[in-house]
């Protein structure tokens, strides 16, 4: 399949999860994508799984200024330019009540989910040629549950960014639109440190708590994602639920 022949991508976090699908959608169309992810383990895996196809797979820490600014030489090494950037590294610790909320986990959250995204985009702008694409990996509206404040926070920070963003990048023709997932069956269920249990029950509660009574695939994300970054042309400062109607009001049926 050709269908992004001659495009360039950078998707940070996409070592594993949403980002991999992303990565994986892209290098199918015959993109050339630049992945980065923090995590050792799934690094080395998306090497392994990659390791025959034009994927460009960098340790990079959305947190650290210095891993910016490098990732940003190294794109402009090895891609020239960003026809899309898909932000969607994040980090999620979501057994916070207000009483153990720490400023290390409040700095954490805000440093990856929020300060990092800012940056990156900041960096790989200038690679962006005029009507290219941003998406924002975001979080549905009302996935909101008590011990999450400091997540949620972040993740309405990132929200603003976009919009803002997008104002600022119509002089230049470069679409910013974000999508914003519910309940993804991934292999962290989006949140680190979880235990075997924990994830089951989560995945349980997706399943009775979303109107379409399932968990989303990361496919289903990367769909979206691809669609907003390429299909999109006449869209910005969009936000496209993919959460099977948990933010759109909908109730999930009984039984």
């Amino acid at each position: 399949m050709t269908r992004y022949a001659g495009k360039k991508a950078v998707v940070t976090g996409g070592t594993h999860g949403m980002g991999l699908a992303i990565v994986k959608a892209l290098l199918d169309g015959g993109a050339e994508v630049v992945l980065t992810g923090r995590n050792e383990k799934t690094i080395e895996e998306a090497r392994t799984e990659l390791r025959s196809r034009p994927a460009h797979v960098v340790r990079s820490d959305a947190a650290s200024m210095a891993d910016i600014q490098a990732l940003g030489a190294l794109v402009a090494d090895r891609l020239s330019r960003v026809d899309a950037l898909f932000v969607n590294h994040g980090i999620a610790e979501l057994d916070e009540p207000l009483e153990r909320v720490t400023e290390a986990s409040y700095d954490r959250q805000f440093d990856i989910n929020a300060k990092g995204s800012f940056f990156t985009v900041q960096r790989l702008a200038p690679l962006i040629p005029d009507g290219g694409a941003i998406v924002f990996t975001t979080v549905a509206n009302d996935l909101v549950f008590p011990g999450m404040s400091i997540y949620s926070a972040s993740k309405d920070a990132l929200r603003s960014l976009a919009h803002v963003l997008a104002a600022e990048m119509l002089p230049r023709r470069i679409r910013v639109n974000s999508v914003a997932p519910g309940f993804i069956k991934t292999p962290t269920m989006g949140v680190a440190g979880m235990t075997d249990a924990d994830r089951a029950a989560f995945e349980e509660q997706g399943n009775e708590i979303t109107p379409l009574r399932r968990m989303g695939t990361v496919e289903e994300v990367a769909t979206a994602a691809l669609f907003l970054a390429f299909d999109a042309t006449f869209s910005t400062n969009v936000e496209l639920a993919v959460d099977g109607g948990f933010a759109q009001g909908l109730t999930a049926p009984i039984g």
